[in-house]
């Protein structure tokens, strides 16, 4: 990759759903060399989607939670298998495997407390495997990028 590269994905992290024109004005190429560009950066598995933002309090989901957990055993068969048991769940947004005390951290939205409650009785602890949980609520999001630093 070089700084042109880095310049379209910057210029798209920005706004996914501008022209071709636009972009390639932008970067300083012609549309056919820019959009070679985007076309290699998609096969490469650089640019892997596009997407909307979304709000997530207006869509009704004003609570991000952290949970932290450990597992029984850290073999890799059982954290494929507590990973593929997370899937199943939309509202798990992400999930990290860690270093540390604790095996995992997951950050998963929810409407409210009750929503949250039925997520924990209902999903997370019917998973095999877990041997502790703590959970965090976040107060308020601080800082939140979408974009990557492309330089």
């Amino acid at each position: 990759m070089d700084h042109l590269d880095r310049q379209i994905i910057a210029a798209l992290q920005c706004d996914g759903r501008q022209k071709l024109g636009e972009l390639s004005e932008a970067v300083g190429l012609s549309p056919t060399p820019c959009a070679r560009r985007i076309a290699r950066l998609e096969a490469d598995g650089v640019i892997t989607g596009y997407s909307a933002r979304v709000d997530q309090e207006k869509l009704g989901l004003p609570l991000n939670v952290f949970i932290f957990v450990e597992l029984d055993t850290q073999s890799r068969d059982a954290i494929k298998a507590f990973e593929a048991a997370l899937l199943r769940f939309d509202e798990v947004m992400e999930c990290y495997l860690m270093t540390g005390t604790r095996d995992v951290l997951i950050r998963v939205v929810a409407a409210d407390l009750s929503a949250f409650d039925r997520f924990l009785e209902d999903g997370l602890m019917q998973i095999g495997g877990i041997r502790s949980m703590r959970s965090s609520f976040a107060l308020r999001t601080m800082i939140r990028r979408n974009s990557l630093p492309a330089s």
